[in-house]
């Protein structure tokens, strides 16, 4: 498994997916009420932390982007 994800993407991909399971799960906003925008959120969230966490995005393979330095 090559790595694709540079240390920015990770920690911009961190964040967001933080935030999206927040979200999802503590805030009272009105559009996390339905389950659609819930699940969807938290299902977005998760895929942004693992890319995060294991430096691999599939759509930047599939894409041939690459934003980090190593091979």
């Amino acid at each position: 498994m090559t790595s694709n994800v540079g240390t920015i993407d990770r920690i911009l991909r961190a964040a967001l997916g933080a935030f999206l399971l927040y979200l999802a799960f503590f805030s009272d906003a009105a559009l996390f009420a339905q389950p659609v925008f819930k699940y969807g959120a938290a299902v977005i969230g998760v895929i942004m932390l693992a890319t995060a966490a294991f430096r691999m995005c599939p759509l930047y393979s599939i894409f041939g982007v690459k934003t980090c330095r190593m091979s």
